[in-house]
This record gives structure tokens, C-alpha cells and sequence, in this order.
């Protein structure tokens, strides 16, 4: 602690019973002109009334009639302040000096080497100032981190609701224009009477049949109507539709409950990380068999998805453009639940969607599911002519 390093006075609080003790401690923190404003006290009373004050640094003796500097440095800390304390004493053990090191305090010396005092102060007051540096920077990353938290919940909400609307659209728009067009075909089918026109009549029906059912298939991708039914249902369908669209690769599925009643927003959450994942394996895995397993015990939701594909390796996680992964992180954090991923080469690949159902998250999590039943189509075919 340098006197120019200051232009205020050092705000000390002294605990000493002893005037000429208080006297010459000053003396040695005031040396090279350095600016000193103390105050004595030698009382738990004093103690706690000088608590309520700001103080620079706290200098307390080990032992004073009726009250100690172990005392004061616990009443310190459970005050919550962060005031940096220094402990001197006569004669004070090892054992009680490595307990007070222990319970927060900065530093300890003995009365015999006040020397030591001015940059044992300084050295305490830098670390404080450090200490409070980093937790400031601490508490500003963690608030960063909410903010992305909740940005990419509400991108995910964003997206849905995006979803939910585009399978709105091709439901009434195209869907009905595509309906209104097959009846028109197959009335001119009924009257054309050239075997030419016939034939063209019917090559631009099978073309429309084509349409609708890539419409059907594009609307149900984005927002299926399956999960209307529940989780169980949603995925039991999807595992079936993969397995039938993958010819070669077997896909089972496996729930707990034959039904669960689940918090608004967890079923699709659910369904969208099995569709990446089955998606991921597709491109990925070369896998000839997959296994899907959906349990709720604890009070937690856990939907295993597992193939034996060739797997992945550490680099493969690490990719700094890996946004699948990415993106069932976030999706996961959205209802306060995570992703484990294990995998080696050659060995396949394991991903865990693990969702408490108590979480804070799910109180504030839009009901999607709520929503997107306004929004989105009935889970019904268009009809045919």
C-alpha cells in the first residue's frame, strides 16, 4: 500500500482493547505517509453497531475481554461483507492461526512483527478488490448467460409458432386448392371421351396425388399432428414411419406408460430431439438398428435414443459448426432439461433427453402445444374426390 496509490484516507476499523497496541499498529500503517482514518473499538456491541459502516480493511487483536477475533471474524462473514480482515496478536498458535486463514481471514501476524502490518493490509485489500472483481465478472457472465438462455427459448418459441402457422397455411391453402383441383380433373375425366386426353387426365391426377402427399408429409414435419394424441402415440409413429421410410434399418421403441400426462411444451420438445436424432442417424450413423426408449420415473422425463452406427469421436463433438447438437442443447434448456451424448468409434452412438418435470422453467414455458392446436390443421387427411 503505497501513498500515492491512495488519495483517499484508508478507512481502518481497529479491534483492540489496548490504546498504546492501537497507537503503535497506526504508526506502522501510517509510515511513508500514508493516509490513515482508524477507529477503536474492544467490544461485540461496538462490533456489531461498526458493521453497519463501510470500512477499507478490519484489523482485530486474537483476544480482548469477553470477545475474541475468531468472533468477530465469524460475525463478519455471516454479515455477508467482504471487508478484507487482518488478525494480530501477542502469541497466537498455528493451529489457531490455520483456523482463521480457514474461516476468511486475510492474514495473520504477530504483534512482535508489525512491520508486516502495512503490507499485509495492502496485500488484503488488493485481494479483496480482486475477489470482488471476479465475482462481479462472475455475476455479469451468469446474467449473459440467462439472456442467450432466453433468447433461445424464445427463438424456439419463435420457430414453433412459425411452424405451427406455415403447416396452417399448407393445410387451407394448398391443401384445398390441390382438393379443388383433383374434383375439377376428375370431372373432365368422367366426360372426356378421346383414350389420349383420358390418359393425361389421369397422369395429372397421380401427379396431384403426388403433391398431396408431399404436402401431408411437409405439414406434418412441421408441426405434427400425432402429438395431439400424446408423446407415447407421437413417437411410437414416428419410429414406425422411419423404420418403414429406411428400409434395411429397424427402429423399436419402448415406453414406461402406455400414456403420460406431461407439462406443456415437453411432449414437442421430446418429438423434435427424436426427429433430429433419427435425422442425424440417416446422414450419419450407417446404422442398422436404432432403439427408442421414452421412461418417466422421479418425476423425470427420459427419452433414450440409441444406434449402432460407427459413431463419433471427440473431434466430431467439438466441430465449431456442429449445430445440430447445438440446437438440441438449446431446445432441451427451453423446458430446464439437457442432452447427454455418448459415443465412440465403431461403437454407435447414445443421445439422452433428460427433462425434471418440476422445473422453474417449465412455470414460464409458452404452451406451444396449446397454441399450436389453434394454429395448426386437424389431424386429417384431405379428402379425395
Amino acid at each position: 500500500m503505497k501513498a500515492a496509490a491512495r488519495t483517499q484516507a484508508l478507512k481502518v476499523l481497529h479491534i483492540e482493547d489496548s490504546e498504546l497496541d492501537h497507537d503503535l499498529a497506526m504508526a506502522h500503517l501510517s509510515r511513508n505517509g500514508a493516509k490513515v482514518k482508524a477507529t477503536r473499538i474492544d467490544s461485540r456491541i461496538q462490533f456489531e453497531a461498526a458493521l453497519r459502516e463501510r470500512w477499507d480493511v478490519i484489523v482485530s487483536d486474537y483476544n480482548l475481554p469477553g470477545f475474541s477475533g475468531l468472533q468477530a471474524l465469524q460475525m463478519l462473514r455471516e454479515s455477508g461483507s467482504t471487508v478484507p480482515f487482518v488478525l494480530v496478536s501477542g502469541e497466537i498458535g498455528e493451529d489457531m492461526a490455520v483456523q482463521a486463514m480457514r474461516n476468511g481471514a486475510s492474514d495473520y501476524l504477530l504483534k512482535s512483527h508489525l512491520a508486516r502490518l502495512q503490507p499485509a493490509v495492502a496485500n488484503a485489500i488488493a485481494a479483496a478488490q480482486e475477489r470482488s472483481q471476479r465475482q462481479a465478472a462472475d455475476a455479469e457472465l451468469k446474467a449473459s448467460q440467462e439472456r442467450l438462455r432466453e433468447l433461445a427459448q424464445h427463438l424456439q418459441t419463435s420457430i414453433e409458432a412459425e411452424r405451427a402457422a406455415m403447416a396452417r397455411e399448407i393445410h387451407d391453402e394448398v391443401g384445398g386448392a390441390l382438393t379443388a383441383l383433383r374434383y375439377d380433373l376428375a370431372w373432365i375425366e368422367r366426360r372426356a371421351s378421346e383414350p389420349e386426353l383420358v390418359a393425361r387426365v389421369r397422369a395429372a391426377l397421380e401427379t396431384v396425388q403426388q403433391a398431396q402427399d408431399s404436402s401431408r408429409r411437409i405439414m406434418h414435419n412441421l408441426r405434427p399432428p400425432i402429438l395431439e394424441q400424446g408423446l407415447v402415440p407421437a413417437l411410437q409413429w414416428l419410429s414406425a414411419r422411419f423404420e418403414k421410410r429406411m428400409s434395411g434399418m429397424s427402429c423399436s421403441f419402448r415406453s414406461s406408460h402406455e400414456a403420460m400426462q406431461l407439462p406443456a411444451g415437453v411432449p414437442l420438445v421430446a418429438y423434435r430431439t427424436a426427429q433430429e436424432a433419427l435425422t442425424n442417424i440417416v446422414k450419419h450413423a450407417k446404422a442398422n438398428r436404432v432403439n427408442m426408449d421414452l421412461s418417466l420415473a422421479g418425476n423425470v422425463l427420459s427419452l433414450e435414443i440409441a444406434d449402432d452406427g460407427c459413431g463419433l469421436t471427440p473431434e466430431d463433438l467439438a466441430k465449431a459448426r456442429s449445430f445440430g447438437i447445438r440446437g438440441l442443447h438449446e431446445r432441451s434448456g427451453t423446458v430446464g432439461g439437457w442432452i447427454d451424448l455418448s459415443s465412440e468409434p465403431g461403437s454407435g452412438t447414445t443421445l439422452m433427453l433428460s427433462v425434471p418435470l418440476g422445473a422453474p422453467e417449465l412455470k414460464q414455458q409458452l404452451s406451444l402445444d396449446d397454441e399450436a392446436a389453434c394454429a395448426a390443421p386437424e389431424p386429417t387427411d384431405w379428402e379425395n374426390p
